[in-house]
């Protein structure tokens, strides 16, 4: 039981925490994260921001929105799923993949934009339900992939070795990370789906 308290104290701590989109600099790396493996593997991480990217719990048995929650780094992205109402929606999913934009990504949009698309929750789940495939994407689908969205777009992949590229923009600075129901590609920009 107290188990059970713990997490959600964890979680709700961490999206409460969140909400006002205060941005958070990053820590040190837990030892549980290993930023060199290859990307054709599909164990450990890879990607040059994996050594920047702590966490909080190992999260291997948490569902995606919980395990997401366990990196400060992800702090925006967990609150925008709670404010669009996503937390069961993508928990629920027995195996997706989250392209995941980090603290760093939202800096990239401005407030004004920013604003406005957590004011507004049809335009806020339109924009975060791009970021998820719902199926597991594995490292070595990244070279050349292209792949519906639960928004119901598409996005491609690209790149090599290490280095991946989101629909041509955003890169993938940690892959492969896993959750009980998902694989995580923490990215650093916002993307956008199709008009």
């Amino acid at each position: 039981m107290r188990l059970i308290q713990m997490h959600t104290v964890r979680f709700t701590g961490a999206a409460l925490a969140a909400i006002p989109l205060a941005l958070g600099a990053l820590t040190a790396q837990s030892s549980a994260q290993d930023a060199s493996p290859s990307p054709t593997g599909t164990s450990g991480t890879f990607g040059s921001g994996c050594s920047a990217l702590s966490q909080n719990v190992d999260t291997a048995k948490d569902k995606v929105v919980d395990a997401a929650a366990a990196y400060p780094q992800l702090s925006q992205l967990v609150s925008a799923a709670v404010r669009a109402h996503l937390t069961d929606t993508l928990n629920d999913k027995p195996a997706v993949t989250i392209f995941a934009p980090n603290n760093e990504a939202f800096k990239k949009v401005t407030a004004s934009q920013l604003s406005s698309l957590l004011s507004n929750e049809g335009q806020l789940k339109k924009v975060l339900t791009y970021h998820v495939v719902d199926k597991e994407i594995k490292p070595d689908q990244l070279a050349d992939g292209s792949f519906t969205t639960l928004e119901g777009g598409k996005l491609t992949t690209s790149g090599s070795g290490t280095d991946f590229k989101v629909d041509g923009k955003a890169n993938i600075v940690c892959g492969n990370i896993k959750a009980a129901n998902a694989t995580i590609y923490v990215i650093d920009s916002v993307l956008q789906p199709p008009s």
